[in-house]
């Protein structure tokens, strides 16, 4: 790395920054994903089993117990506004699903940037390692060696090498995490519709 770095040329030092703040992003997004994972359908329908036989403050309460999910808040919100019109409670789900959302896809806009610099930087290096090269050859004129040129060739390609090795991996990684983001909205979508669907079955019996 340190090799890299040397032969890299001053370019390397942003391309590692890149790469070091990326990875930081990755593994909060990750980490985050991994405590929110749950079984949202089978949750969403103990909850309208609650629902339907009026156990409201069970049902809050349960919700209450999971409150790290984006589910649990979702509903929660809508389950303590549940004398409001089906309107009105479907626009507090929606606002709230809409922040838990928010919430998820945090640091994902700084992921993307970094994921388009990072190549760009690479191709940076790329130029002035081939412009240092240059400059060798023509202060050498016809006595231009291999090792010579070497330094401004190392530096074109390391920098290359290095912006795109650390493109490639953050973007696939980053697609699985936006894909993750949006089957957990859907979810979020899904349920809440549920839910709005089970209030309005259950308000004329109260």
């Amino acid at each position: 790395m340190l090799w890299a770095l040397i032969k890299g040329g001053p370019v390397m030092i942003p391309i590692m920054l890149g790469s070091v703040l990326g990875l930081a992003i990755i593994i909060d997004k990750l980490w985050m994903l991994a405590r929110i994972s749950m079984n949202c359908q089978k949750f969403t329908n103990e909850i309208l089993v609650k629902v339907r036989s009026g156990r409201f403050e069970q049902a809050i309460s349960m919700c209450s117990k999971s409150s790290r999910f984006p589910l649990a808040v979702t509903l929660k919100a809508a389950l303590e506004k549940r004398h409001l019109p089906a309107q009105e409670i479907e626009k507090v789900l929606e606002r709230t699903g809409n922040s838990q959302v928010k919430y998820m896809e945090r640091y994902i806009g700084g992921l993307i940037s970094i994921i388009g610099i990072e190549p760009l930087l690479g191709f940076l290096g790329t130029i002035t390692g081939l412009i240092k090269a240059f400059m060798a050859w023509e202060k050498a004129g016809s006595n231009i060696t291999v090792s010579a040129l070497a330094g401004g060739i190392y530096e074109a390609m390391i920098t290359t090498a290095a912006g795109l090795s650390i493109a490639v991996p953050y973007y696939l990684i980053c697609n699985f995490i936006i894909s993750r983001i949006k089957y957990i909205s859907y979810e979020l979508s899904d349920s809440s519709m549920q839910l709005v669907e089970a209030l309005s079955e259950v308000k004329p019996k109260q």
